[in-house]
């Protein structure tokens, strides 16, 4: 099962209405993944700064947390969405706080980094989740979304998609790969770290180590349909836009649409039937080994 949503703006008058929008698509997928969901937002770039999302600050470490990194980055900026911290920082002071985090225990964990991406994830109901987070009240440029329905490990924030395993880059999955255990060996040894044995982080890390070596992801994502075994659509996120790729089977459902204003993408048409001009999109299945990608210019 699980659902997947994304919703990437063409129109800059609708950027206010992305959260909302978002919102209601992850809702409607509450069927396919009843067990947690998430979700990934971008937009407002920053230069020369980072923002980093962590999760697992409760309210009674918030202020030790917020005070260890202060005495790192002074000047830094917080904003809080339940116990999700999103930290603004300058670029060269991030990977000193990546590491405070990484290290501080408590269940704290890094959600996202970049500078355009927050992310924010948890278990319960996909609309309790977005309520959670404030999802409506969001706004930018293009946002991704996921309802799990756990089938292969525990029901836990961790397990929760999207996974974010490289700058900006986040991922979400629908399907089941065979070979992610080989393939997550191979990553290790070139220095790649995993927070659980979720399949879908195997994905995505696949892609950020690809990423990492110079190729775009265009080429990232076609050497996925040799590397990888199983069945999957993906739906990646980056600062720009998003790309599509269903497996050579694409037994998993998906569909898009497209207007003047917007591309959406879901597991199920019925997700889009609050979205603005739905009558006069244009419709359609993505068509199996095909990279779909659409990018706003840098």
């Amino acid at each position: 099962m699980c659902g997947i949503v994304g919703l990437f703006l063409k129109n800059p008058e609708l950027q206010n209405k992305l959260g909302i929008l978002t919102a209601q698509m992850l809702k409607t997928m509450t069927e396919r993944g009843p067990d947690s969901a998430g979700f990934a937002v971008y937009g407002g770039k920053l230069h020369g700064r980072t923002k980093i999302t962590v999760r697992g600050v409760t309210d009674a470490l918030r202020a030790d947390v917020e005070a260890k990194i202060l005495s790192l980055a002074d000047g830094a900026t917080f904003s809080h969405r339940c116990d999700h911290l999103v930290i603004v920082c300058l670029t060269d002071v991030a990977p000193a706080i990546r590491e405070m985090v990484q290290s501080y225990g408590q269940g704290l964990a890094i959600a996202s980094s970049g500078d355009s991406i927050e992310l924010y994830k948890g278990v319960g109901l996909p609309e309790e989740v977005a309520s959670r987070f404030g999802l409506a009240d969001m706004s930018g440029t293009h946002a991704i979304g996921h309802t799990r329905m756990a089938t292969e490990s525990a029901v836990t924030t961790a397990g929760a998609h999207p996974f974010s395993t490289g700058p900006d880059q986040c991922l979400v999955h629908n399907g089941s790969l065979s070979n992610h255990n080989t393939l997550r060996r191979q990553l290790v040894r070139e220095g790649l770290k995993f927070e659980t044995e979720n399949d879908s982080e195997v994905a995505a890390g696949y892609l950020s180590w690809r990423l990492s070596q110079g190729e775009k992801l265009d080429g990232a994502l076609t050497a996925s349909l040799s590397d990888l075994d199983g069945f999957y659509t993906f739906v990646v996120g980056t600062r720009d836009g998003f790309a599509v790729l269903r497996d050579p089977v694409a037994c998993k459902p998906a569909v898009m649409v497209e207007t003047d204003d917007y591309v959406a993408f879901a597991s199920e048409y019925r997700a889009f039937a609050d979205l603005p001009g739905i009558e006069n999109a244009t419709v359609f299945e993505p068509e199996p080994q095909r990279v779909y990608h659409w990018e706003h210019a840098a």
